[in-house]
């Protein structure tokens, strides 16, 4: 039987390793330079739950649940990787995979509540795939050194589609 990969599944992996990479790459330089204590931990890491809905003539609940990865690159400024499963509550395995790569400003990194805004290009994919935009925003909330609550809102949108909207309220662990 022949195996057939699909082009969105390609790109998602593409996508992903090209942000590790510069990711590890920024840890790398980082070091290197002996920066202050904000900037030796350029990586932070998450993951979510999130209850939602896709909203438009035709409503449904949806969950959602993933992670992601976001390098900062100059003081709060960052660009991020994240890849999800969206799905009904009624049907949990019938639903899509996202792949988001994001840009993101984090205010207020050194205090214990720091918000962030995010928005970028996702793909959408299953059967096929579909090119959404996103943008969110929310906050960290970090409790112990390293290791944070992270409560955010998100929005997906397919801009041919500009009356559908793919809500979310994340709930997650962070981490740097």
């Amino acid at each position: 039987m022949k195996k057939r990969i699909r082009k969105p599944t390609q790109i998602a992996g593409i996508g992903v390793c090209i942000m590790i990479f510069c990711a590890w790459a920024h840890v790398g330089r980082a070091a290197d330079e002996g920066q202050g204590k904000d900037m030796q931990k350029p990586l932070q890491g998450y993951a979510f739950f999130s209850p939602g809905a896709i909203l438009g003539d035709d409503s449904v609940s949806t969950m959602n649940f993933g992670g992601g990865l976001d390098a900062l690159i100059y003081r709060g400024l960052g660009a991020g990787a994240e890849v999800s499963y969206l799905t009904p509550w009624s049907d949990i395995g019938n639903g899509i995979g996202l792949m988001s790569l994001n840009s993101a400003y984090h205010f207020n990194r050194k205090r214990k509540l720091s918000p962030f805004v995010t928005g970028g290009y996702t793909l959408a994919f299953r059967d096929g795939h579909a090119n959404l935009v996103n943008f969110g925003g929310g906050v960290n909330y970090w409790f112990r050194e390293g290791h944070g609550l992270r409560l955010e809102f998100r929005d997906h949108l397919q801009p041919q589609y500009a009356n559908t909207h793919y809500v979310s309220f994340r709930v997650g662990y962070t981490f740097r």
